[in-house]
């Protein structure tokens, strides 16, 4: 299998004071085309940091991260911007969604710093949002969608830039059980689209969802398991 993301011998190391945090320790992974992997761990494991770092948000303090084959690992915050907008799209467990703008208007900011014309961003805004179930909610500000409608405008638009993986950190963490069906069916769809889907998330009950599971513990990798994933239904309707 081809490794769209790979970190090799990695180490990052917070310094505070006279103090040093290893936040990861010689962490050496790789993800493949297509994945839907969960990473798991009580706070402070490190997953977080490894996200950030496969994220391109953060770099590590020695070792090397390739993505999509290439050596990315000290490159500038220009080229880490232009990165995350060509191969990365972000979920995040607070939505991070902008109050007085609309589900549609959400969706097309990624494609403003992308150059794209106001024509094409409206088209596959749209699209994306049709995608995940929302196509009958393109005028709907936040606080008239539900929290389930408001993390598919998430999903929308880490989506509308058709990046090769999708990093959501938490994605079910603020959802009630039954709406958190529902964006795990979605994250496994996407999987089953062909696209690559890392989950960092604390919930137990979200490895059994998913075909790999990595835990850490105190910035190392504690296990990586292989497995069939159990399929989901989506339960919420749009």
């Amino acid at each position: 299998m081809t490794a769209v993301m790979e970190v090799r011998n990695v180490h990052r190391v917070f310094r505070m004071g006279d103090e040093e945090l290893h936040a990861l320790d010689d962490v050496s992974l790789s993800f493949g085309k297509g994945e839907l992997c969960a990473v798991m761990g009580t706070s402070g494991s490190g997953k977080s940091t490894l996200m950030n770092i496969l994220g391109c948000l953060d770099a590590p303090t020695s070792g090397t991260y390739l993505l999509d084959g290439k050596d990315v690992t000290h490159v500038s915050r220009t080229t880490s911007a232009d990165l995350r907008n060509r191969f990365i799209g972000f979920i995040f467990q607070n939505f991070q969604l902008l109050p007085r703008t609309t589900s549609v208007e959400q969706v097309e900011l990624p494609l403003i710093y992308a150059g794209l014309s106001r024509k094409a961003r409206r088209t596959r805004a749209v699209d994306a949002l049709t995608r995940v179930g929302l196509g009958n909610r393109l005028d709907h500000h936040p606080n008239q969608l539900s929290g389930g409608q408001q993390q598919r405008v998430a999903i929308a638009r880490a989506l509308v830039t058709q990046p090769q993986v999708i990093l959501a950190d938490e994605p079910t963490g603020n959802l009630d059980s039954r709406t958190s069906q529902d964006i795990t069916a979605l994250l496994q769809e996407l999987h089953t689209q062909g696209m690559t889907v890392l989950l960092v998330t604390h919930d137990p009950e979200m490895k059994r969802y998913v075909n790999r599971v990595i835990s850490m513990k105190d910035g190392k990798v504690e296990s990586d398991v292989t497995q069939q994933a159990e399929p989901i239904r989506r339960a919420e309707a749009a």
